[in-house]
């Protein structure tokens, strides 16, 4: 008797043993899913409070400032990128300060000295905390114009912000190498790889060594950086899956942004692919200048050539003139030739039809993939 009795106990477990699994797999994802900051009700008016904005939620966000002698002419909000903070500024915001320019800029939430660095805030986190800095900043200087200018991830979070209709203060916005390199850009293994990553070791942390990407030629600047303990070094896999949230809402928002823009792009970027940036340029339907500066990198307002695109952006500020001083505005059709290919511009594609009969593009030469692949070179 106890032997049958045992075997058909085991049978009939059996079928269910596939579902137990798989409940325990989901039970387990679900216990390891992305993490961001929680994040309470905004129940009071935001407010300046000496060197810091309190967001209406209460959190206190670190501001830094910038101002000319004098009245100013235009008020510059500085929006700064992915584990940077606010001080990141603080070479343009000289230059535009001389030029009559007050500039301000917050750390966000997750970054610098602001609420818990290190944890993703949120896209909606984000976008609200900029619109109530641009909100307490106009009001400061009640009368004067009021700019954004957005770094990288900064700049998406521009592009989300005036796509909702949050900061109708804002004059124009300028986007520096915006953070646009959404999911639908990104090669499957990529999404896939980052998927896994977020959903099973969200806390582990990743730094940039030996991706072999350079963000600047301005090495002393990224060796301060990189001794600068308010710039994160070590970033979590779940900020990451966030930021690339971020940039897919920054890609989608470009048809609905109406506020006049200057995108600047560097053509040296080996942080923010050319691919997304055309996309994303293209699908601008309002009132946009586009600049690309041949020798430019990803971190074009801290290059060697900053003094190049702290004009331009001065000039553009003060006077919406045809031409930049730099001329960086008349490479837009080299660039991105929306008119002539707005299928392959349009969806990441890099013309593959035009160049179909001749077999793949080679990389131009002093383009990043054609300097990383020479560096490989030489290692070996």
């Amino acid at each position: 008797m106890t032997g049958p009795t045992r075997t058909r106990n085991r049978n009939r477990r059996t079928p269910y043993a596939p579902v137990a699994a798989l409940a325990g797999l989901a039970l387990a994802l679900a216990a390891c899913a992305p993490r961001s900051q929680e994040v309470g009700p905004r129940l009071d008016a935001p407010r300046l409070d000496g060197d810091a904005i309190i967001a209406a939620d209460g959190a206190r966000l670190p501001l830094r400032s910038w101002l000319p002698e004098g009245d100013a002419r235009a008020v510059v909000l500085g929006v700064h990128g992915f584990n940077d903070y606010g001080h990141g500024f603080a070479m343009p915001a000289a230059v535009w300060a001389e030029a009559g320019i007050a500039v301000y800029a917050y750390d966000q939430r997750g970054f610098g000295a602001g609420p818990a660095p290190g944890l993703w805030p949120g896209v909606d986190a984000l976008v609200g905390d900029l619109a109530e800095a641009a909100r307490v900043v106009g009001a400061r200087h009640p009368g004067t114009p009021l700019y954004l200018v957005g770094e990288s991830m900064g700049g998406g979070v521009v592009m989300s912000a005036l796509a909702r209709g949050l900061v109708p203060e804002a004059e124009g916005a300028v986007l520096v190498a915006p953070a646009v390199w959404g999911r639908q850009t990104m090669n499957a293994f990529y999404r896939a790889a980052l998927w896994l990553a977020a959903h099973t070791v969200p806390w582990a942390t990743v730094t940039g060594e030996g991706l072999d990407i350079t963000p600047s030629d301005n090495q002393e600047m990224l060796r301060a950086l990189s001794a600068d303990p308010l710039v994160i070094k070590n970033t979590r896999i779940d900020s990451l899956w966030g930021v690339v949230d971020l940039m897919d809402s920054a890609l989608a928002a470009a048809p609905a942004i109406e506020t006049p823009l200057l995108v600047l792009y560097g053509a040296r970027d080996e942080v923010i692919p050319e691919a997304p940036t055309q996309r994303m340029i293209c699908a601008l339907n309002g009132r946009r200048t586009v600049a690309v500066y041949p020798d430019g990198w990803h971190m074009l307002l801290r290059d060697l050539q900053a003094e190049v695109v702290d004009r331009d952006v001065i000039a553009w500020i003060e006077q919406r003139p045809r031409r930049l001083p730099s001329g960086a505005d008349s490479n837009l059709a080299r660039f991105a030739d929306c008119g002539a290919a707005p299928d392959a511009v349009r969806r990441g594609r890099r013309r593959a039809g035009a160049h179909a009969a001749t077999g793949p593009r080679r990389p131009p030469p002093g383009s990043p993939h054609r300097r990383r692949r020479a560096r490989r070179g030489r290692r070996r």
